[in-house]
């Protein structure tokens, strides 16, 4: 991750409030977003990430995320995901490697994948 910079102005309260909703730190949601959409709220990945947090489909649908594209449901659904890979890796650059790759590949390599 990136560090340095902060978030737009019109993203900083929704990462607040993913914050405070997750206990995950706001500087972490920040880093993830910044890396993943560099704060642009429509991008779209080769593999098919959509949003400020780069969810894919089914992981969003899980999350409860209807709109990807939402701000608001974005980043409160990237932010529970994060938490969600904390708790289950223990650390952040392996929940962070799961929440880029996949847990799958954090499992199959015993920690972050090559690539």
């Amino acid at each position: 991750l990136r560090a340095g910079g902060s978030a737009p102005g019109w993203v900083q309260p929704l990462i607040a409030e993913a914050a405070r909703k997750t206990g995950v730190s706001p500087e972490l949601i920040t880093s993830v977003m910044r890396t993943e959409s560099a704060f642009n709220p429509r991008a779209v990945s080769p593999a098919g990430a959509l949003g400020l947090m780069q969810l894919m489909p089914g992981t969003a649908a899980g999350l409860g995320v209807t709109h990807p594209f939402n701000p608001r449901q974005n980043v409160l659904g990237g932010a529970e995901y994060l938490r969600e890979q904390l708790a289950r890796f223990g650390n952040v650059e392996k929940a962070v490697a799961a929440y880029n790759a996949g847990p799958g590949a954090v499992q199959r390599y015993g920690g972050v994948p090559p690539y």
